[in-house]
């Protein structure tokens, strides 16, 4: 019976803590950009109020909650939260929704797609002035401007849905 209580334990331990095997977060003031909303667009208000609700997640492969989210999920449950739009899960599939759109022409709501790798994609939600939401590998969810070299040199192509 001892052995089958540990093994409960034990399971029920790695699961609650799957995603959170990485470091703790540093605190948000320090490394996540201060969110204040700089217009009364209604797209731009929705968005970040569900900023809010998820800043500071950590960022977890795979995950799709509060203990853990990766990038293509946060874009899916900000949509879902915000609009009521149901996006595919994955980022391959959601690089195929809406109609491409200009960097230079991206509006509240846009679809980000970067190139961080040969293989690998990552996706974010634009806000305005150059800045987007995502699910960062390091810091879990915050806000990040394309204009930061590292976004800039691996930006790919935006999508617009509505």
């Amino acid at each position: 019976m001892k052995k089958i209580l540990f093994i409960v334990i034990a399971v029920t331990e790695l699961f609650f803590t799957a995603c959170s095997t990485q470091k703790s977060l540093p605190s948000i003031q320090n490394n996540h950009t201060p969110y204040k909303l700089q217009t009364s667009n209604l797209v731009t208000q929705k968005l970040y109020s569900s900023y809010k609700k998820w800043a500071a997640t950590p960022y977890c492969y795979g995950g799709e909650g509060h203990n853990g989210i990766d990038c293509s999920a946060l874009v899916q449950k900000i949509y879902k939260e915000a609009f009521n739009l149901q996006l595919p899960r994955t980022t391959k599939e959601q690089l195929k929704v809406g109609k491409a759109v200009h960097k230079n022409d991206l509006k509240e709501g846009d679809l980000l797609f970067f190139k961080t790798s040969y293989k690998a994609l990552h996706t974010g939600i634009y806000l305005e002035k150059g800045n987007f939401i995502h699910a960062s590998s390091k810091y879990g969810v915050k806000i990040s401007n394309i204009r930061n070299s590292y976004w800039r040199k691996n930006y790919y192509l935006a999508r617009r849905l509505f």
